[in-house]
């Protein structure tokens, strides 16, 4: 619950309060609906880790105006190092994302929706990277209350076509 106070938090100081509107809290999971531009997402924090470039999270959106559904978006604690693959486990199935500098998809709109399938019925859902040294960075989420935030995001959405 800590968790998510300091996610909202920041994502409270990150864009104009009336821009935002909070869909409800799911255990370590948030969920927000955007007027500007139009959409809905689940996001969460890992449960731990220190320092970083940046400040990590997965989120999963709906962008209804663009037909996007359950899309997949992971920010990363560190850049990535050139040529480093990012991997993420669900379960026992583990992916190789699209890497960008510091954020990851996953590859396809298929495996979105195997991701999502895979989230409503694990625990944890890990990301990991090699840092620009080299280093291995792991990021690991808990994913209780992750299917009431990927319902509330959907549902938050449907109403914005």
């Amino acid at each position: 619950m800590k968790r998510c106070a300091l996610l909202i938090g920041l994502l409270a100081a990150s864009s104009p309060a009336a821009a935002r509107e909070s869909l409800g809290v799911f255990d370590g999971w948030a969920t927000f609906r955007d007027a500007e531009p139009a959409r809905c997402y689940a996001i969460a924090e890992p449960e731990s880790g220190e320092g970083g470039a940046h400040q990590p999270f997965v989120t999963i959106s709906w962008w209804p105006m663009q037909n996007v559904r359950g899309q997949l978006h992971i920010r990363l604690r560190h850049d990535r190092g050139d040529g480093r693959d990012v991997m993420i486990q669900i379960g026992t199935r583990r992916w190789r994302l699209l890497p960008g500098k510091a954020d990851a998809w996953s590859p396809s709109v298929r495996h979105d929706a195997f991701i999502m399938a895979k989230i409503r019925e694990s625990d944890t859902l890990t990301v990991a990277t090699r840092g620009p040294k080299g280093g291995r960075v792991v990021d690991s989420y808990p994913l209780k209350g992750a299917a009431s935030a990927l319902d509330a995001a959907a549902l938050g959405c449907a109403k914005m076509r």
